[in-house]
């Protein structure tokens, strides 16, 4: 690779023509102490080439390892991969100068100036072209006053004065008078101003001479269809007859309306023009509208929004139209077209566990209005397979897998059906599931049998939360061979506590709550940019223990309480992970990562269920370590085969950092740095090494880094990951450290997954 870049470093001036310069780069420097300069890279009109990582510039040489002849094959191909030179374009640099000027202006810095200036580059026919940002001294405003031509529009706006934007004191900005235009303009639009627009207001600036004081005189227009019509007061609107119009085309004229049936809804109409598929109270609990009341955008959003939640809809819109009878009145029709009810989906695919090679598939069966409700019915099907090796003295040398799931979700629920329309929750969804799993190992017959009920609900489109109302799982083992038991469950010698709890008869009763935040900030190329926060808090068996305890039970002879004569788990847990992005330009982002975890066993559990505990290593957390490889603690792993079980814990602690390049056509990279690790909350004999304790746990903190590969398609990402250790606590002295001595047999991990690792 470095060879083939010094050859292309060679070929670059090839391509630039005679008389022309190639972009090296693009500084922009302020001489102000507020510097600006960050803001106005975004107003640059021509940018160099980009870099993997921001340090070189592969695509380029790439590019240039193409002949001249452009009809080849292969030169059509390193091109489509690659990236021309810039050339540097003196238009360009001046239409970069003057929008840099104008945002200052813009900005209250009236008297600004740009300066461009291009020094030559120490390569041949290289150039770089820096921006020079003299700010001056900022106006800012010192007076308001309003001239508003219609007396209703005023009365409204100076009862809002409180919340203006534009104040005595602030700095003069036009974005922020642009800012006070949409928000008056939005505010009246939810007080029956349908028709009023941003452009009906102005703002007028007075300078005095020798001065940066500014009197900001606000100006807004009477109602004007066109610039010939004489003015007319803005008119208030009502929201007249609300229809549904169903099935009849996306289209508002009067030759659809007419074709269809009309099924009056209480205060609502449905249109339809075949036997009405849904529920009309599931239509009418989607509208946040109400005949009489004044026009409002933002319930007219939120009536768009609900619709589109519903899963039996494909299309929807909200469509606006003046009463015949009554100009004051809005009549509003909701439209949309159903989706496809039912539908088939077949799954196949192949596994590597360790390098046991086997195969997967499922059969999924959907219902997307099984009862008219628009509730959506799932059924799966699904079976494995997987060749085991390594294991001598069963009977058995394979891996079996199957079971089916059956889910239920449901618009709405009990709880949304009794909230005011004005105070109902964006979305909201009723959830029903029950599901079997069998596992078939040469070591044991395990099976799961689960069912659930959660509430999912949401005011807002960047948070979400759901409650499970009930989640009750139970465990079962049929069967465990007699080498399994002979050798960890029953041998003195080496016996297990930890393994033993996780192969008996357990039942799981679960009660928790989830959110998940999202927000995407930045625009253009720096678009993606922003944070998400997820966070989970579920317990178990609190409720069974309290009434035991009422009911004054016996318990087993391991003294713990059962239900139906089964133990059950006793626990609380709780996790936060949040990822940050932070985007340098449209190639290059930096990703920070933070996932904590905490599991408290009591009551009737010392040890959590396999099924609840922390593991560490793999593709998505300490990628330098092989899956469940890692801790807990300084725990040394003997290579067993029950080390998965040893390697896991009560805490966790993951902290990434991950520094993401596009680098050619879909192809992506990745340099990352992984921290963390898994401990025990009590001290098991089984785990040396694993309890946590405040004063050493940062001495068994692990570190790996590494590279990886990102092929980005439309729906998803496959992801190879090649990480090394840097530091490992499971070991002492110099070999604690393999950042300084590494061994690539024992210290290197690959990992091929599906999917960002956060």
């Amino acid at each position: 690779m470095l060879c083939l870049l010094l050859l292309a470093s060679c070929s670059v001036s090839k391509f630039i023509p005679d008389g022309e310069r190639m972009l090296n780069s693009v500084e922009v420097i302020s001489y102000n102490k507020e510097n600006k300069s960050a803001e106005a890279r975004s107003y640059v009109r021509q940018n160099p080439n980009s870099k993997w990582f921001s340090l070189v510039k592969v695509p380029m040489y790439i590019y240039c390892l193409s002949g001249k002849d452009s009809t080849k094959a292969i030169n059509k191909a390193l091109r489509k991969i690659g990236e021309a030179p810039v050339i540097y374009d003196k238009k360009q640099a001046e239409l970069t100068r003057s929008n840099i000027e104008k945002m200052l202006h813009n900005d209250g810095y009236l008297h600004a100036t740009v300066d461009h200036e291009t020094i030559a580059s120490k390569k041949k026919n290289r150039v770089n072209a820096v921006y020079y940002l003299h700010e001056r001294n900022r106006y800012r405003i010192v007076g308001v006053s309003r001239e508003i031509e219609d007396s209703l529009v005023e009365s409204y706006i100076l009862k809002d004065t409180a919340n203006s934007l534009v104040k005595p004191g602030i700095a003069f900005s036009i974005n922020t008078l642009n800012k006070e235009r949409e928000r008056i303009t939005d505010y009246l639009k939810e007080n029956g101003f349908y028709k009023f627009q941003k452009e009906f207001i102005t703002f007028i600036a007075d300078t005095a001479h020798h001065s940066t004081e500014i009197n900001v005189n606000m100006k807004v227009a009477a109602f004007r269809a066109n610039v010939q019509d004489a003015p007319t007061p803005h008119r208030q609107y009502r929201f007249g007859n609300i229809s549904v119009v169903s099935d009849a085309g996306l289209r508002l004229d009067d030759n659809i309306l007419s074709q269809c049936d009309t099924l009056a809804m209480g205060r609502y109409n449905l249109l339809y023009d075949n036997t009405p598929f849904i529920r009309p109270t599931v239509l009418t609990n989607q509208i946040y509208i109400q005949p009489g009341e004044y026009y409002s955008q933002s319930k007219v959003d939120r009536t768009y929004n609900s619709f589109t939640q519903l899963n039996a809809l494909r299309y929807t819109t909200v469509r606006m139209r003046e009463n015949p009878q009554n100009d004051s009145l809005l009549d509003c029709y909701i439209m949309f077209e159903r989706r496809k009810q039912r539908s088939l989906l077949f799954d196949i695919e192949g596994t590597n566990t360790a390098g046991d090679l086997g195969a997967a598939a499922s059969f999924t069966f959907s219902n997307r209005n099984l009862f008219k409700g628009s509730e959506v019915l799932s059924f799966r099907l699904f079976g494995a397979y997987e060749a085991i090796s390594g294991l001598s003295g069963y009977i058995k040398d394979s891996y079996f897998e199957y079971g089916a799931e059956l889910g239920l979700r449901i618009p709405g629920g009990a709880v949304s059906s009794i909230i005011p329309a004005e105070k109902r929750l964006l979305r909201s969804e009723t959830q029903f599931s029950v599901k079997f799993n069998s596992q078939e190992r040469p070591e044991f017959e395990r099976q799961l049998l689960s069912a659930a009920w959660s509430y999912l609900w949401s005011r807002k489109e960047t948070m979400q939360h759901k409650f499970d109302l009930l989640d009750l799982s139970y465990i079962y083992v049929p069967w465990i061979s007699d080498t399994f038991k002979k050798e960890y469950l029953d041998n003195i010698s080496n016996q297990n506590s930890i393994l033993k709890y996780n192969y008996e008869n357990l039942l799981i009763t679960k009660l928790g709550y989830s959110f998940s935040y999202n927000s995407s900030t930045g625009s253009g190329r720096y678009a993606g940019a922003g944070l998400s926060v997820r966070g989970n808090i579920e317990s178990s068996g609190n409720v069974l223990t309290a009434a035991n305890t009422l009911l004054r039970t016996n318990k087993n002879s391991s003294g713990q309480h059962t239900f139906m004569d089964i133990a059950y788990a006793q626990y609380i847990k709780g996790d936060i992970d949040i990822t940050a992005r932070i985007n340098f330009d449209s190639r290059n982002a930096l990703v920070l990562h933070t996932g904590i975890g905490v599991a408290y066993p009591y009551g009737n559990s010392t040890i959590l269920p396999f099924e609840k505990r922390y593991f560490s290593g793999g593709a998505n957390s300490m990628r330098g370590w092989t899956v469940r490889g890692l801790g807990p603690g300084s725990f040394k792993s003997r290579n067993s085969n029950i080390d998965f079980i040893n390697q896991s814990g009560d805490m966790k602690l993951d902290l990434n950092i991950e520094y993401r390049s596009r680098l050619f056509w879909k192809i992506h990279s990745a340099i990352f740095v992984d921290a963390g690790n898994i401990w025990t909350i009590r001290d098991y004999k089984e785990q040396p090494g694993g309890q946590f304790d405040f004063k050493e746990f940062y001495k068994e903190i692990a570190m790996s880094y590494g590279m990886g590969l990102r092929f980005e398609l439309d729906f998803f990402v496959f992801r190879l990951d090649c990480g090394m250790k840097a530091i490992n606590p499971a070991l002492s002295g110099k070999d604690k450290y393999p950042l300084l001595n590494p061994d690539f047999g024992r210290d290197f991990a690959l990992h091929f997954a599906v999917g960002y690792p956060f």
